[in-house]
C-alpha cells in the first residue's frame, strides 16, 4: 500500500471509531442517563468528563482533521483531484462539526459542570444545574454525530474507485 492509500485508510478507520464513539453515546449512554436521578446524572457526567480527557481520545480527536488532510494533500499530489476534494471536504466537516462544535459547545458545558460543587449543592441547585446542561450538551452532541457520520462518509465515498 502506497503512503497516500495508508493514508486514507488509516483516515477512515480514525473517523469511523470517533463516529462510532458518539454515535454509541447518541443511541446507549444518552438514553441511559435520562432515568437517571438528578444528582446521579450530575455525578455521572463529571466522571465521564473527566474520564475521557486521555490520551486515548485526544489524540485521535485532535489527530483526525490532520490525518485526513494530509491524505487530501497526498491525493491531489498525485493527480487524484476527486480523492482529493471528498478527503478535505470530509477533514474540513470534522474539523467544524465535530472539532469546532465539541470545543465551542460541549467543553464550555463540561467545564461549568466541573466547577458544580455536588456535594453542597440543595436539589433545586442539582436540578436546576442538570436542566441547564444535559438538553444543550445532548443539541450539540448530536450535531458533532451527525457531521461525524458526514466526514466519515466522505471520506469513504473518497475511497470507492470510480469508472
Amino acid at each position: 500500500m502506497d503512503p497516500k492509500d495508508l493514508l486514507l485508510t488509516s483516515g477512515i478507520v480514525a473517523t469511523g471509531l470517533m463516529a462510532g464513539l458518539f454515535s454509541g453515546w447518541t443511541v446507549s449512554v444518552i438514553p441511559g442517563t435520562r432515568r437517571l436521578g438528578d444528582r446521579e446524572y450530575v455525578e455521572l457526567m463529571q466522571h465521564v468528563n473527566r474520564e475521557i480527557l486521555t490520551p486515548r481520545f485526544l489524540v485521535p480527536f485532535i489527530g483526525i482533521p490532520l490525518l485526513l488532510a494530509a491524505a487530501a494533500i497526498a491525493h491531489w499530489r498525485a493527480g487524484d483531484e476527486r480523492r482529493g476534494m471528498l478527503i478535505a471536504a470530509s477533514a474540513l466537516t470534522y474539523l467544524v462539526g465535530v472539532f469546532g462544535v465539541t470545543a465551542a459547545r460541549n467543553v464550555p458545558l463540561n467545564d461549568a459542570l466541573d466547577t458544580f460543587d455536588l456535594g453542597t449543592a440543595t436539589a433545586e441547585q442539582v436540578e436546576e444545574r442538570r436542566q441547564t446542561y444535559e438538553e444543550p450538551w445532548n443539541r450539540w452532541n448530536t450535531v458533532r454525530t451527525v457531521a461525524n457520520v458526514g466526514a466519515l462518509t466522505l471520506v469513504v465515498a473518497a475511497a470507492v474507485p470510480v469508472d
